[in-house]
């Protein structure tokens, strides 16, 4: 069969029309950290704007290239629209794309250790040795990201000590436990900060790499 002549040539590029959409969506760097930040929980413009540096103007057109790409929904919330992720595939779509880009290209490693410029000061657990400590009741799991990132999905038994106030809360973590630390993945600088901050008062510390996301994309569950 001779696609071409049958009509089935100019159908077969609309789908891969529609797909570029998507592509097109992503090709943002400033989109890109709008999903991120929408992987961690809802948000309004205001608030995105906010955590991304951006006008509200600038990131309400942004999202509403996402919106057209089928990658994020809104709904009113109050006096207010709130975004979210469309599905946890947008999401997965976002951590695949993350790790092309930290196995192909060898600038992703440089710019995260300038990023992260105490990334390799402390002790890294993976989710399994997290687990055991915990289980074993060794260690204490603090969540450093704001409240409204917690309440949205946090892993469990984790408790919620936002980078901005933990200064203020030290008194609240015993000595003769190991204080572990995650926030919002590998590309967040929180748990590093909140690190300096407990070693440099005397807590044995360790980071979780891992966020919520990769959390769920390992198939474990959150607790909210």
């Amino acid at each position: 069969m001779n696609i071409s002549s049958t009509g089935k040539r100019q159908q077969k590029e609309q789908l891969y029309t529609l797909f570029a959409q998507a592509a097109i969506a992503l090709a943002n760097p400033h989109r890109l950290e709008l999903l991120d930040l929408l992987v961690q929980s809802p948000r309004s413009v205001d608030e995105l704007a906010t955590e991304a540096f951006m006008s509200i103007a600038n990131t309400s057109q942004h999202l509403q290239r996402l919106k057209h790409a089928r990658l994020v929904e809104d709904e009113r919330d109050g006096l207010h629209i709130r975004y979210r992720l469309a599905s946890p595939e947008v999401a997965n779509l976002w951590l695949n794309l993350r790790a092309v880009g930290e196995q192909h290209l060898a600038e992703v490693e440089r710019a995260l250790g300038e990023y992260r410029d105490h990334k390799d000061d402390f002790e890294k657990v993976t989710p399994d040795e997290l687990r055991s400590h915990l289980a074993k009741g060794e260690a204490i799991l603090l969540d450093v990201r704001p409240t409204k990132e917690y309440q949205a999905g946090h892993l469990p038994g984790a408790i919620s000590m936002p980078i901005d106030g933990l200064a203020e809360h030290l008194k609240e973590l015993p000595k003769d436990k190991k204080i572990i630390t995650y926030c919002r993945g590998p590309y967040c600088v929180y748990a590093d900060q909140a690190l300096l901050v407990l070693s440099s008062h005397g807590w044995a510390v360790a980071r979780l790499e891992e966020g919520v996301a990769e959390w769920q994309q390992m198939g474990y569950a959150l607790e909210k």
